[in-house]
C-alpha cells in the first residue's frame, strides 16, 4: 500500500514537471511589465531587477528542461514584479510629494530674492553688485519651470533634479544683497549725518 502511494506521487510530480509551467510564466511575465508600467525601474529598482533576473532564471531552466526549477523561479519572479509595482507606486507618490514641496520651497525663495532685488534698487546698490542676483533669478525661474513641467508630465525625479539645490544658492544670495543693501544704507545715513 504506502509502495503504491510512493509510485503514485512520483507519477503525478513527474507529470506534472513534465512540460514548461507556462501559466506561471505568463502570469509573472505579465507581473513584470505591469510593474515596468508602473515605474519600477526608477522608482523601486532593486525589486524589479530582481524580478527580471528570477524570469531569466524561469527561462534558463526551460531551456535545460529543468520544469520543476522553472515554476520555481516563475513563482520567485512573479512575487518580486508584485513587490516592485507596490514599491513603485510607494515611491512614485513620496517622490510627487517631495517634488511638489521643492516646487513651493524654489517659488519662496524666488520671491524672497525678488523682494531683495527690489529692495536693493530702492537702495540703489550698484548695478555690479546686483549683476549675480538678477542672473540667478534667471536660472531659479528656468528651474522652476522645468520642474513644473516635470511634475506635470509625471516624471517626478527630474522635477527634483532640476529644483535641486537652487533654493540654498538662493538664500546664499539674498545673504549678499542684503549685506550690499546694508552697506548701501549704513553709507547713506553717515553721510546725512
Amino acid at each position: 500500500m504506502r509502495r503504491a502511494v510512493v509510485v503514485i506521487c512520483t507519477l503525478l510530480l513527474s507529470a506534472a514537471c513534465s512540460e514548461p509551467p507556462q501559466k506561471e510564466i505568463d502570469r509573472a511575465q505579465g507581473a513584470i511589465d505591469a510593474a515596468r508600467a508602473a515605474g519600477a525601474e526608477q522608482y523601486a529598482s532593486e525589486p524589479f531587477t530582481a524580478a527580471v533576473a528570477a524570469m531569466q532564471q524561469t527561462h534558463e531552466a526551460v531551456q535545460q528542461r529543468d520544469y520543476r526549477l522553472a515554476l520555481s523561479r516563475a513563482i520567485d519572479a512573479n512575487d518580486r514584479a508584485l513587490e516592485a509595482a507596490t514599491q513603485a507606486a510607494n515611491g512614485k507618490a513620496r517622490a510627487r510629494s517631495d517634488a511638489e514641496a521643492a516646487i513651493a520651497r524654489l517659488s519662496t525663495t524666488i520671491r524672497q530674492l525678488d523682494e531683495r532685488l527690489k529692495a536693493a534698487d530702492a537702495s540703489r546698490v550698484p548695478a555690479k553688485d546686483v549683476e549675480r542676483a538678477k542672473a540667478l533669478r534667471t536660472d531659479a525661474q528656468r528651474a522652476l519651470q522645468e520642474a513644473r513641467a516635470g511634475v506635470a508630465g509625471g516624471n517626478f525625479l527630474a522635477a527634483l533634479a532640476a529644483s535641486k539645490g537652487m533654493p540654498d544658492r538662493i538664500t546664499a544670495e539674498i545673504r549678499t544683497l542684503s549685506d550690499a543693501i546694508d552697506a548701501r544704507t549704513g553709507k547713506a545715513r553717515r553721510q546725512r549725518r
